[in-house]
């Protein structure tokens, strides 16, 4: 989801806490050495919703974000224990409870997504850890009876003037006593001692020795089974079904309607896969049972040579179309995408008559425990959810209609003890909550200078609010602002600008996938600007420069990326290089892509990205995150779609929706901007620029252009 330009900075939370030194209920599983067991010491203290420090001098660190691999169990904990001055060896973390002391600041729930983790977390974890500090330090001066402006601390110590020193661990129980304070002065950028360094994540070591626990993992005592047999079409109702030979297979313990189709519980997910598949079920198919995404596609192409809805209108297009001395115009098309997380759907449920504990990996914590209680019929309080990492989440495990959860919630309710539900991989793929499929028509010109004089975008597609709690977030709008980012602020100077929207309604559930509305903006803006600089004959990295000359963060990654590629060194026969600039998110970034085309095949050799996200935590962490996005767009650029035919997908598994192999990746070489600017999203901004830049290089190699995605060079114009 789109972070809001402009964030309300609310009033740090501070809370109180007991002599036990335990205000937040965890929980404790074999191997999840992460999250906190249910007691904690005595001597404990927790001077705010963020942070434990033991008598063991052990630090731990609250996190309200959900781990998916973006780096916030090791970002957000550097933020804090930075402004604390803690011995970083004894920093660990740990996913907070699902609570409003947790919700996200300009959000209003808990959730992660909209690459807002770290940025949104800035003020609240350096708050939480200097507060913490002023509490050590207080707590020290009164024991030695000194003035606490005489005291200064050092990686998790207390010293005075004399250089006697007292640990964190030997002052929490006197700090606990303490009351908080009103105002801390937090560090000025220059004493930062962790924030900006590249330290490596604390959640490594156990996702490599295997200790990590992800939500596919949970396992309870007495802990059954589940798997669902859900509607092959989307909207199909069943009518009736037959388990006849079903329940005879071993281990199967109950077979049982619910909402979403019909659920086998088993001792074991094989056993209630296995009696799933002989399942026999007739299906009512409802409206879309002729749904043809080919047919659709050829309706968009229709209405989008009819006026929309204004989202954009500067200057007068038609007038300066027809004066423009050279003209283009393109239609660009990219299909239904699928999140593909490595780790598919799951829930673990324990429902009880006066409360009930889920474990899953979830984006959406508030909504996903509301949905829950709703099902339980219990207030929200006797409902908590334990966040175990993610294995991948794109916005899939952020479904505002808590699907997986609702779901688990009914099967649990049948069950009658502790319930895993489990997707298979072809389940999540038939899941839906798809990227929705784009059309974007394009018509620009240039004058006789060959400067850009005029842009027209037209976009047909589905909205991923309409529908939805987050419907509001379109304010009054004739359109979803999600479905036009990325082209409705064009940053490019074209005297003539016209955005319109047509916004289709189709059965076909969808929601933001990485990068949400830039996914298909991106492609389509920097492949057109590309288009243009062809037609004023201009190299279009400079054809972008002079567009860009009064944006100079757009500029300073743009020339950044072009410098490292070596925009104007040759590259042997065969290959082009193709540049894409793109802001999302509060970032800027650009990429250069190197690719060569033999018999059709086209081969991604490098790729290089240069990102402005504002102030950063950890170079290390953006890098992973930037050379991830590449990939992820990569992905789908040249390998990925979901087609129904007859109501029906026609992609099942990865040998049908296929990402880029090891042996194909390229070499992928990432640099960041410094700059001192408003921290910006990092996990979703390294996606947009990876298929437009690709496509320009296929043009640089081959003089054909890619309008459509995947690409194919079969299609290409």
């Amino acid at each position: 989801m789109k972070a809001a330009k402009t964030i309300e900075r609310r009033e740090f939370l501070k809370v109180s806490i007991a002599a036990s030194g335990g205000l937040l209920i965890g929980f404790h599983l074999p191997g999840m050495a992460t999250l906190a067991s249910a007691q904690h010491s005595t001597t404990a203290f927790m001077p705010n919703a963020f942070v434990r420090i033991g008598a063991d001098e052990k630090i731990t660190v609250i996190v309200n974000h959900s781990e998916m691999g973006q780096g916030v169990y090791t970002s957000l904990p550097m933020l804090l224990a930075d402004e604390l001055d803690a011995d970083w060896s004894r920093v660990g973390f740990e996913s907070a409870p699902v609570d409003p002391k947790y919700n996200h600041p300009a959000f209003g729930i808990q959730m992660t997504g909209g690459s807002s983790s770290v940025w949104s977390g800035l003020q609240q974890f350096r708050q939480a850890g200097a507060a913490a500090r002023a509490m050590l330090v207080a707590a020290a001066a009164q024991q030695w009876n000194v003035d606490p402006s005489t005291c200064r601390t050092q990686s998790g110590t207390v010293i005075n003037a004399g250089n006697r020193k007292l640990t964190y661990g030997q002052l929490a129980s006197a700090a606990a006593k303490l009351t908080p304070p009103e105002h801390v002065q937090l560090k000025d950028p220059k004493d930062f001692k962790l924030i900006g360094k590249p330290l490596k994540r604390l959640d490594t070591p156990e996702k490599l020795n295997g200790q990590a626990v992800f939500g596919i993992d949970v396992k309870l005592p007495g802990m059954l089974t589940a798997v669902v047999a859900r509607p092959p079409i989307f909207g199909a109702k069943m009518k009736s079904f037959d388990d006849t030979r079903a329940r005879s297979t071993p281990g199967v313990r109950k077979i049982v309607a619910v909402p979403s189709g019909v659920a086998v519980i088993a001792d074991t997910f094989w056993q209630a896969k296995v009696a799933r598949d002989v399942l026999r079920i007739d299906w009512d198919e409802g409206g879309m049972a002729d749904f043809d995404t080919s047919r659709m596609m050829q309706d968009f192409r229709e209405r989008a040579k009819t006026p929309g809805t204004s989202v954009r209108k500067d200057g007068d297009f038609d007038a300066a179309l027809s004066s423009a001395a050279k003209k283009v115009e393109a239609v660009y098309e990219v299909p239904y995408l699928s999140h593909l997380m490595m780790e598919p759907l799951n829930c673990v449920v324990d429902l009880r008559p006066d409360s009930c504990e889920l474990w899953t990996g979830t984006q959406f914590q508030t909504i996903d425990r509301a949905n829950a209680a709703k099902i339980a019929g219990l207030p929200a309080e006797k409902v908590q959810i334990h966040t175990t990492f993610l294995g991948g989440g794109f916005g899939r495990r952020a479904n505002p209609a808590s699907d997986f959860v609702i779901e688990a919630m009914h099967i649990a309710k049948a069950a009658g003890a502790p319930i895993k539900v489990m997707w298979t991989r072809e389940d999540d793929m038939n899941g839906g909550w798809y990227r929705p499929a784009f059309l974007h028509a394009i018509e620009g010109g240039v004058d006789a200078s060959g400067n850009a004089s005029c842009w027209r975008s037209r976009l047909v597609g589905q909205s991923i609010m309409a529908g939805t709690p987050f419907a509001a977030m379109i304010k009054g709008k004739a359109y979803d602002p999600s479905s036009v980012e990325g082209v409705d602020d064009l940053p490019y100077a074209i005297p003539n600008i016209t955005v319109e929207s047509h916004q289709a309604e189709i059965g076909v559930p969808v929601q933001w996938w990485r990068s949400v509305g830039h996914s298909h903006t991106a492609f389509a803006v920097e492949c057109f600007v590309d288009e243009l600089a062809a037609l004023a004959q201009k190299d279009p990295y400079q054809f972008r420069r002079q567009l860009l000359k009064e944006k100079p963060r757009h500029l300073g990654v743009l020339d950044l990326a072009a410098q490292k590629a070596g925009w104007d060194k040759p590259l042997p026969k065969g290959m082009g290089r193709g540049i894409a600039v793109h802001f999302a998110f509060e970032s800027y970034l650009a990429h250069v892509a190197e690719v060569s085309v033999e018999d059709s095949k086209v081969r991604v050799h490098r790729m290089v990205c240069a990102v402005d996200c504002g102030e950063y935590v950890n170079p290390n962490i953006i890098k992973a995150q930037l050379e991830s996005g590449a990939i992820f767009g990569a992905s789908a650029a040249l390998y990925q779609e979901l087609t129904f035919e007859k109501g029906r997908l026609q992609q099942t598994n990865f040998h049908t929706f296929p990402v880029m192999r090891i042996n194909e990746c390229p070499e992928i070489d990432s640099y960041i901007v410094e700059s001192k600017e408003k921290a910006g999203g990092i996990g979703e901004p390294g996606v947009p620029c990876a298929a437009p830049a690709i496509a320009n290089a296929i043009f640089a190699a081959t003089g054909k252009r890619i309008r459509r995605l995947p690409i194919r060079m079969s299609e290409a114009v």
